[in-house]
């Protein structure tokens, strides 16, 4: 069984929660994970920068979070940064949405077992970031 909450804690008022699910749950599905339990969860700048100056060490906000909690079932978090996906969106020339669903799929494939460290990686996982939100 899948479960994949989102919540939004930021004042942006749309934010594609039930798209970003989805998006989740078709990286699950294609990558053969039948039990998962994901929080996705949105935040401001502020927050994950936070975040990551605390458990990444790293002291910059950034687009994505993931945490890998368990194994069985498969348990996790995914924290993504409202305004950073705004400002990579208009970079990128895609949706507010589109890069959403990117960042909520990027997360999910860090947690079925993707790494990004490598040029290599990364390309893998954009290629198959692109196969599940096309879903």
């Amino acid at each position: 069984m899948l479960t994949i909450e989102a919540h939004n804690t930021t004042s942006i008022a749309r934010i594609p929660l039930a798209r970003m699910r989805r998006a989740v749950r078709s990286v699950f599905e294609g990558e053969k994970i039948r039990k998962a339990e994901v929080n996705i969860v949105v935040m401001d700048d502020k927050a994950i920068h936070e975040m990551n100056r605390t458990y990444l060490n790293h002291d910059y906000p950034t687009d994505v979070i993931t945490f890998y909690l368990d194994e069985q079932p498969l348990t996790g978090e995914i924290y993504i940064s409202a305004e950073t996906a705004r400002s990579q969106a208009q970079e990128y020339g895609v949706s507010f949405t589109n890069e959403m669903m990117r960042l909520a799929a990027h997360g999910a494939l860090h947690l079925a077992g993707y790494d990004d460290a490598t040029e290599e990686e990364r390309e893998q996982m954009r290629k198959l970031e692109d196969r599940y939100i096309a879903l």
